[in-house]
């Protein structure tokens, strides 16, 4: 086509390890690149060829670059790739957009979190500097993940004394009492999604020890009543699913020195359907207070795999 445009890169310095890295088993790295963003892509050695619109070429010479960097330290998995190609294709990769983000990031003992959205650069601004926080919007934006990177930047920091982990149990209808086991094993089933984030960023080992302490606590919501929690760092996940007084009741267990995020989708509730669901409840009447922030997450926010955006997307529409 003649608006196509074809760039020479030359990745330095010439690396065989990093090139094997850069490219992945049988070229699948730069064939999930070619298929994301429209371009050909052919090299020999560490000389490349792109050929494609101008706008796309470019950013695929610039992840190349930026991948090839990485390559030094680590395997560029699928699932790394995917995330950099879905910040590449909703925000671009320019400098001064990673920087603004670079700003916000959250430097742990064990890893470094990074917003990559507008949105999750937000929602992680506002964690650091109000006690109430509402994150809410459609699964795989990050919303729990980085509730929880927060909390353990908290504890690290010495801010917090200890981190609570809440869910409600709606599909046991809160009584746990039937089920085998001790309490973490009755609601592990519901609680799973807060377990792997705590692995990811703090180790197995280390969470284990934290939990044997009580410096973790994980709970389900119905065990939250009666009680005051001050020095503590409270999620409350899948908000939606809690009624109207559930939700009161878990904000006014909030303390001295205590913050609270509570994170959902009010398009998945899973309450029966005369009940009113407390997130929904809670963002309108709470919204206008000075104190508390609500971050509204949208599909572009989505950094899974891209095929869970455009499921999103299309049950969105159906419903419309």
């Amino acid at each position: 086509m003649s608006n196509e445009l074809t760039q020479y890169l030359k990745l330095t310095p010439l690396n065989n390890e990093q090139l094997a890295r850069l490219c992945g088993p049988l070229n699948e790295n730069l064939h999930l690149i070619e298929s994301t963003l429209g371009v050909e892509i052919s090299n020999r050695g560490n000389d490349f060829e792109i050929i494609g619109i101008p706008t796309s070429v470019d950013h695929a010479a610039v992840l190349l670059k930026r991948l090839y960097e990485e390559a030094k330290h680590k395997e560029i998995t699928k699932q790394a790739l995917q995330l950099a190609l879905k910040l590449k294709n909703t925000h671009g990769y320019h400098k001064k957009t990673s920087k603004q983000f670079a700003e916000y990031s959250l430097h742990l003992k064990e890893t470094a979190i990074q917003p990559r959205t507008p949105n999750q650069k937000h929602y992680l601004s506002a964690m650091q500097q109000f006690d109430i926080n509402f994150g809410i919007g459609p699964s795989g934006t990050g919303k729990t993940f980085l509730a929880v990177a927060c909390a353990i930047s908290a504890l690290e920091k010495n801010e917090v004394a200890r981190i609570l982990l809440v869910r409600p149990a709606v599909e046991a209808g809160e009584s746990l009492g039937f089920l085998p086991g001790d309490l973490a094993q009755k609601i592990d089933p519901y609680l799973r999604p807060l377990y792997d984030a705590l692995y990811e960023m703090l180790g197995v080992h280390n969470v284990t020890k934290l939990i044997a302490k009580g410096v973790i606590e994980i709970a389900p919501l119905a065990y939250m009543r009666g009680r005051t929690l001050n020095d503590a760092f409270i999620i409350l996940d899948e908000g939606q699913n809690t009624t109207s007084d559930q939700m009161r009741m878990f904000l006014t267990r909030i303390g001295f020195g205590s913050k609270a995020v509570i994170t959902g989708d009010i398009t998945q509730v899973d309450l029966p359907k005369n009940i009113r669901s407390g997130l929904r409840h809670a963002i309108t009447l709470l919204r206008d207070i000075e104190a508390i922030r609500l971050t509204f997450f949208t599909t572009e926010d989505v950094v899974r795999h891209p095929l869970v955006q455009r499921i999103i997307e299309a049950y969105e529409q159906e419903g419309k």
